[in-house]
């Protein structure tokens, strides 16, 4: 309860947290008891609405409270059930040395572990139910046994290891259950495709394409699921299918997936870094017929394909708002009365406004992922300076401190989604 509720309201105070899985398990404890009342449930849940509603209620904060309290009955009730905090997009939990952990265990270790369940979960709030209980059963278990042993230093590097496996899991799982929130299951296919492309140019879109929706279709499964070991079991599937097809041509992804642990082996290739993009003639616009066809968003999603291993240093967010754009040029045109005049228009706009914006994005994260941080926050002024000269110096410092926070948490190959499209 400690853990669902956490996931639920990421943002909510351990206190705020803390009365309401009190009431819950109170509830269960009194409900779920032999011979209790048949309504017990219904009045007890009730009662637990009535006291969310109130104007000191103790539960975690949430804007939507005040809207589920207009509705009465049932309905306020499964208002009140639906309401989550946005996830946290970047894990905010660090995990304290050993020393600190068993100082905090040994002074308490009921109030250590609530502690811990709610800030991990709060922290990896989009990995699935199953994983956070994996992860955190795992976790206590390492903490109770290695800060009563006589060796805890070699007790802790022993069961790290062992824990290895599920804390990547977490990890992973967290981020793209993250991803599919934000995006939902057609973007995230596109997300996914595009970050393959980038790492391996030379593949086809024939050979991504399928991996994409592969993986698309294994969280848009998981991350909601409550089947003990959904997201391992498909995962493990998933990495093995990339692997079968990538790492023959490719020698980074076959270094990859040399190993025997299959989480460790998609860990590596989540943080391969894209590559210079091959020498390829120009891509091919699908025409105006193909994207108001019944596969026009598959034409779409391939012409961006073709502008993503073009241009492979362009972040997540930039090809993003791409798809966001195509997808709306097509719901606006396709049903307007001249399709083709109305996609002529927006096309000749987007063509000039696209491939500069393109270049712009690329040459930033290229020169960040090349340089070290100083080297490129340097080169970022220098180029400013020339092209901004009647820029006071406090201006092109304000510009050169924003690019260069865009370029160090968009950039990556594991950005946060929502944040860098805000900064797009």
């Amino acid at each position: 309860t400690i853990i669902a509720n956490s996931r639920k309201f990421s943002n909510a105070t351990f206190e705020e947290m803390s009365h309401l899985v009190r009431e819950i398990v109170s509830l269960a404890e009194t409900c779920c008891a032999e011979g209790a009342d048949p309504s017990c449930y219904d009045a007890g849940s009730s009662a637990l609405s009535a006291k969310s509603c109130g104007e000191d209620s103790p539960f975690p904060a949430h804007p939507g409270t005040a809207g589920c309290c207009a509705h009465e009955g049932l309905e306020q009730k499964l208002c009140l059930a639906a309401l989550r905090h946005p996830p946290p997009e970047v894990p905010r939990y660090l995990q304290p040395s050993n020393e600190e952990l068993c100082q905090a265990f040994k002074k308490d270790p009921k109030d250590f572990a609530d502690r811990f369940l709610h800030e991990y979960a709060s922290s990896y709030a989009q990995a699935p139910l199953p994983v956070l209980l994996g992860s955190t059963r795992t976790f206590l278990s390492m903490v109770s046994t290695c800060c009563i042993s006589p060796a805890p230093t070699a007790c802790f590097l022993k069961e790290k290891l062992e824990r290895e496996t599920i804390s990547l899991l977490t990890l992973m799982s967290n981020r793209f259950c993250s991803r599919l929130t934000a995006y939902g299951k057609d973007k995230v296919t596109f997300s996914y495709l595009t970050s393959l492309a980038q790492k391996t140019p030379g593949a086809s879109f024939e050979d991504l394409f399928p991996l994409a929706e592969d993986a698309a279709e294994v969280f848009s499964q998981c991350c909601d699921s409550v089947a003990k070991d959904c997201m391992q079991k498909k995962l493990s599937e998933h990495v093995a299918k990339v692997c079968g097809v990538l790492s023959g041509g490719d020698q980074r992804f076959a270094d990859c997936c040399k190993g025997k642990n299959l989480m460790q082996n998609y860990f590596c290739i989540s943080a391969l870094p894209p590559v210079p993009a091959c020498k390829l003639p120009e891509a091919q616009k699908p025409t105006n017929e193909q994207l108001c066809s019944e596969e026009g968003a598959h034409h779409a999603k391939r012409y961006l394909f073709e502008l993503a291993r073009r241009h492979t240093s362009v972040p997540d967010a930039f090809l993003g708002k791409l798809y966001d754009t195509c997808e709306n040029v097509r719901g606006e045109c396709c049903s307007a009365k001249d399709a083709s005049a109305c996609l002529d228009s927006k096309r000749q706009r987007m063509s000039e406004e696209l491939l500069s914006l393109l270049e712009k994005a690329n040459q930033l994260c290229k020169q960040y992922h090349e340089l070290n941080f100083l080297d490129f926050k340097k080169r970022l002024q220098e180029s400013l300076m020339q092209t901004m000269k009647e820029a006071s110096p406090q201006l092109l410092g304000q510009l050169v401190e924003q690019r260069a926070d865009f370029a160090s948490t968009c950039c990556g190959p594991n950005s946060p989604p929502l944040y860098c499209a805000t900064k797009v």
